[in-house]
């Protein structure tokens, strides 16, 4: 089955789709998570996403025991080893793709890069409009060629996480 880039409109039930898989994931893992959030665009209301749920999932321990593979394959994912992302262990789960899961070290740097630029988004609406815009280029440029609209996003992913990191210091010192 085709596994096409397609950016859609927001969608209100994408955090609803997150809490009900985030209830299957802590049922299935159980212990061995110590946090688990929503990311991506998915995570960011307002903002057009490919309708694919991202999750991240904060343990203890990697990589992930057979066990905890198991027991997310039970749920329907497949798991994909780092999948070029040293530290962070990656699960796709449908095709086409329904959820993406990155299981990493609870407070690695994927982890803090993922909530940072998260929350930069949700709180700065013209630059969750100006990735929006990109995203739906891309998404046409690259519809057949996933690793191709990832690698044409990253620059724009490296300076708004740099925008963020300069962000986040006035936040960390009040708070």
């Amino acid at each position: 089955m085709e596994d096409s880039i397609q950016v859609v409109d927001y969608d209100a039930n994408w955090s609803i789709r997150f809490e009900q898989e985030k209830s299957q994931i802590l049922n299935a893992l159980g212990d061995a998570v110590l946090d688990i959030q929503h990311i991506g665009s998915t995570s960011v209301p307002g903002l057009a996403a490919k309708p694919i749920i991202d999750i991240l999932v904060g343990v203890e321990e990697l990589p992930p025991s057979p066990t905890d593979i198991k027991a997310l394959e039970i749920l329907g994912y497949v798991y994909q080893g780092e999948a070029g992302i040293p530290g962070r262990h990656f699960f796709r789960k449908g095709m086409p793709r329904t959820h993406h899961l990155h299981l990493v070290k609870l407070g690695n740097e994927v982890w803090e890069n993922q909530l940072l630029f998260r929350n930069f988004l949700q709180h700065h609406p013209d630059k969750a409009k100006q990735y929006e815009a990109l995203k739906r280029k891309l998404a046409v440029q690259f519809r057949l060629d996933r690793e191709g609209y990832v690698q044409a996003k990253a620059p724009l992913i490296e300076q708004m996480l740099s925008d963020a990191r300069a962000w986040s210091k006035p936040c960390e010192a009040s708070g």
